[in-house]
């Protein structure tokens, strides 16, 4: 990240911060006889960055999947400000402003960087086919927009140099932070990580870190899922823990650190043994 720059994106217009922006009630998902979500209810505060840790096979992912129209929920309610997502298909989720990014990197491997984030940004626009065809002046005026706000995120990610680049060509952490500004580009109320730092060495881990941070100060709201517990520890607001695909924990870090459910769901131990 030698080239990141400090320009910043253009984030969501600035809501009140603390409010509720998503809120799980009593979630539960079944496949077949398989529970995979039991009765989890937490909230995602606005301008917050919320880790959401578990064991392997916790139901983490499942809980994304559920937040943004990969899965609808068996019972229970997800709300996206104050209203149902309920029947809402993945690209309806998208333009009301959740994105999200996934544990194995899914990238248009022969688009270049740059036209990566125009299919993102692509997302928000309110033009169709016919004014594509005919090249109206709001479709011209939404692919400059567009073309624009790629090239910031390019900056803002320290990728501008590799704007031409093919996706698949460009390094490991390069494409992790790619997909990350693709995600930002739909114009993003709620920004969801799915283990951005798989395969990161520590330095970069530092990085994403501060990365993470900029995002949340310029007025996103932040949802982690994440496996190193520094990296969870050092950047995030406050953490939900789930095991077995229930919450078992929910509190700052420090408090999580030191949770005896916590702890024993991690070593797997009984909780008497952990406290």
């Amino acid at each position: 990240m030698s080239d990141t720059q400090t320009t910043q994106p253009a984030a969501t217009p600035p809501t009140a911060a603390g409010d509720v922006l998503l809120s799980l009630d009593d979630v539960t998902l079944r496949f077949g006889g398989v529970v995979a979500l039991d009765g989890v209810s937490f909230d995602i505060r606005r301008g917050e960055i919320l880790g959401l840790i578990g064991p392997n096979g916790a139901g983490k992912t499942t809980c994304f999947n559920a937040m943004t129209g990969v899965y609808q929920v068996t019972s229970g309610q997800v709300s996206f400000n104050g209203s149902s997502l309920a029947g809402l298909h993945k690209f309806a989720i998208t333009k009301l402003g959740i994105a999200r990014t996934f544990q194995n990197i899914r990238l248009f491997g022969n688009m270049t960087a740059l036209e990566n984030i125009l299919v993102g940004a692509d997302a928000q626009h309110s033009t169709g086919l016919f004014s594509s065809l005919f090249k109206l002046p709001k479709h011209r005026r939404e692919e400059t927009e567009g073309h624009d706000k790629a090239r910031e995120l390019l900056k803002f990610m320290g990728l501008s140099k590799r704007a031409d680049e093919l996706a698949r060509n460009l390094p490991y952490g390069d494409q992790r932070r790619l997909e990350i500004a693709r995600a930002l580009a739909t114009n993003p109320q709620l920004l969801c990580l799915d283990e951005p730092a798989a395969g990161f060495n520590p330095a970069e881990k530092r990085d994403l870190m501060d990365l993470i941070r900029r995002i949340r100060d310029q007025g996103y709201t932040v949802l982690l899922i994440e496996h190193d517990m520094r990296l969870v520890m050092g950047v995030t607001d406050r953490i939900v823990v789930l095991e077995f695909g229930r919450k078992i924990a929910e509190g700052l870090p420090a408090e999580i650190r030191d949770n005896p459910a916590v702890i024993a769901a991690y070593l797997g131990v009984d909780e008497e043994d952990a406290s």
